[in-house]
């Protein structure tokens, strides 16, 4: 690869991680609105279908097919951990605790796929990469902190919440080897299809709360089903498969100040100065964590065992 298709590679790559940041932020503002008239599987089921339907119709326009073989094994997996049993836990602990203790749980995520990638991927964490991780994990739950309300949590909420970030965590650890045998596109695809398979339960629920939703919380889950979704899942796939889920993983502590700032611009949810400031260590946090690994973002890791399929212009989310 010459260095200019390097650099290209690169700023596509830190462009579609920047894309899934700002999407998952949005997602818990409209989450916040939609939970108000769903429940906590039929806005998973609704989500997700809406999901699968604009990633079918992607696929069928860029011409892409089944993955291969190698890849289901990971497909499966994070399909069922994460656009599954993630995607309901989460709606049903927030429904049971304040935003800002569920955001706190959830951020466990990140740590927990850098000891998973360390077992399982070989993916290996130096000291100063663990001090980003604390670091950020520190300023994320100073944001939860400041937003949380005393007396709002229950057993059942809090376990939810850590029941989405350990699925989040084997999620993402699962997808990284299936994105060495096929594109962002396939994975996503597939991943939510077999996460909508899993929620089919609920779609009695969903079908009662469409009818009796009012407008706005219908296109909530057309906008959840797109852009956090389809779009932001797309992203996320491709940036991941240029570099290592730790380091992916450590860019999501972003999200929390990014959302406190959208709902103080959309919500008109007024943050305390204590959420800024939590916002800012995040933001170091990951920046040290990012520092500890040379590799480029646009340059794929070497994979184990057979080599990566050569894939063309079209993968690109």
């Amino acid at each position: 690869m010459t260095t200019k298709s390097a650099d290209n590679a690169a700023r596509l790559a830190l462009a579609a991680a920047a894309i899934t940041v700002l999407l998952w932020a949005s997602s818990f503002v409209v989450i916040r609105d939609a939970g108000q008239h769903f429940s906590a599987g039929s806005l998973a089921l609704g989500r997700l279908l809406v999901a699968a339907l604009a990633l079918a119709v992607t696929m069928v326009m860029r011409r892409q097919g089944w993955p291969a073989l190698a890849a289901w094994p990971g497909i499966i997996v994070s399909g069922v951990l994460w656009f599954g049993v993630y995607f309901v836990a989460l709606n049903w602990g927030e429904q049971m605790v304040d935003a800002g203790t569920a955001s706190m749980l959830v951020n466990i995520g990140p740590i927990l796929i850098a000891l998973l990638s360390s077992w399982l991927l070989k993916d290996r964490l130096p000291p100063r990469g663990f001090a980003g991780l604390a670091i950020s994990f520190g300023g994320a739950a100073v944001v939860g902190f400041s937003m949380s309300q005393l007396g709002q949590a229950s057993i059942l909420g809090v376990l939810l919440c850590l029941a989405a970030a350990v699925s989040y965590a084997g999620g993402v650890v699962a997808q990284k080897p299936a994105l060495r045998h096929a594109s962002a596109l396939q994975v996503t695809t597939f991943g939510c299809a077999i996460g909508a398979i899993g929620c089919l339960p609920f779609a009695g629920q969903l079908v009662t709360e469409v009818w009796k939703a009012p407008l706005s919380a219908n296109l909530d889950i057309l906008y959840l089903g797109v852009f956090p979704t389809a779009v932001a899942f797309t992203t996320w796939a491709y940036a991941l498969s240029r570099t290592t889920a730790t380091k992916m993983g450590a860019t999501t502590y972003i999200v929390p100040a990014l959302t406190v700032l959208l709902a103080w611009a959309f919500l008109g949810q007024v943050p305390p100065w204590l959420s800024f400031v939590g916002g800012a260590v995040c933001l170091v946090g990951v920046a040290v964590t990012r520092s500890t690994w040379q590799l480029a973002w646009g340059r794929r890791e070497p994979a184990e065992g057979p080599a990566e399929p050569t894939r063309s212009a079209a993968d690109a989310p």
